[in-house]
């Protein structure tokens, strides 16, 4: 099987779904098997999920932010401040709220795998120090195309700039936008921290990453070996995990020894910044009784 990644070698998603590759080579004897393209060797995340729905690639693994339109459970896990920490979103994954937003997958010829967290997403720019949201007022921000980010740049007052993963560095060198949102890990490894040297802590989103298999491919295996898949992605989670805690404490740690300048936000002030939209959000079909869900394991 092939799966596709955007990011780079080494990042802790690449690693998990290696690891799964390996779990099912060693129980198969080497009859299944997965071979990851990573770097965004096929294609943007958009692509990569057009390319799983009709069969032309097996496996991808995307941030919820590109799913939020077509496949709308997936909204809740990206709205601002719906989580507490990470140790609430990855509660949440692994409950009933993980468990309804990977059945919905299947709406459009997905078999949902798993889900993989994405740490806490903040505010970076080229500019200044960002303590409230006024500061972010006339900064062009790298969104994803999710009208989510979309609008919450918005309502903080930075002007928001949707443009895919890729495109983000080479977007920072020419100014054509003066910062983004991600979190410590990406900002590493994806090398921003080299132009954007302020990070602001808002912690503004915990949006994850989701496992997504192609129906066709599912439909294709038999039964052992569906389930025998379905189980190698479920046991890939915790693997996943230890790996971010650490990777993400080093990338941390590396960005501000490079000299990046790091400074807390006033939180109270996003929250009520943030507020209109995640209530306007909560009147969609569905997404009221997820986000309870949510709570109910804070």
């Amino acid at each position: 099987m092939t799966a596709a990644d955007v990011h780079i070698d080494g990042y802790p998603t690449v690693e998990a779904v290696k690891w799964i590759g390996k779990k099912l080579q060693q129980e198969t004897n080497g009859r299944l098997n997965i071979r990851v393209y990573y770097a965004g060797q096929l294609g943007r995340e958009s692509d990569t999920i057009d390319m799983t729905r009709f069969g032309a690639l097996d496996i991808t693994r995307v941030n919820f932010a590109p799913l939020n339109n077509p496949f709308p459970l997936t909204q809740i896990f990206s709205l601002p401040y719906v989580f507490d920490s990470v140790e609430h979103m990855r509660r949440a994954a692994d409950g009933d709220a993980g468990k309804a937003v990977l059945e919905s997958f299947a709406t459009r010829d997905l078999v949902g795998l798993a889900i993989y967290d994405a740490g806490a997403r903040s505010f970076y720019n080229t500019r200044r120090p960002v303590h409230e949201p006024k500061d972010l007022h006339g900064l062009k921000i790298r969104v994803p195309p999710s009208d989510i980010f979309i609008e919450l740049a918005r309502a903080l007052g930075a002007n928001p700039t949707p443009l895919p993963f890729g495109e983000s560095y080479s977007a920072l060198q020419t100014h054509l936008i003066e910062g983004a949102e991600n979190n410590w890990r990406t900002f590493h490894t994806s090398r921003h921290f080299e132009v954007a040297r302020y990070w602001s802590q808002s912690m503004h989103s915990h949006s994850p990453e989701a496992l997504l298999l192609s129906r066709r491919t599912f439909d294709s295996l038999q039964p052992s070996d569906q389930e025998l898949l379905l189980t190698a992605a479920r046991e890939s989670v915790p693997y996943m995990r230890q790996l971010w805690d650490r990777m993400d404490a080093e990338s941390r740690d590396f960005v501000l020894k490079a000299g990046v300048q790091s400074n807390e936000v006033d939180t109270e002030a996003f929250h009520r910044a943030a507020k209109p939209l995640l209530e306007k959000f909560l009147q969609r079909k569905g997404l009221s009784q997820v986000y309870q869900s949510i709570r109910a394991v804070a």
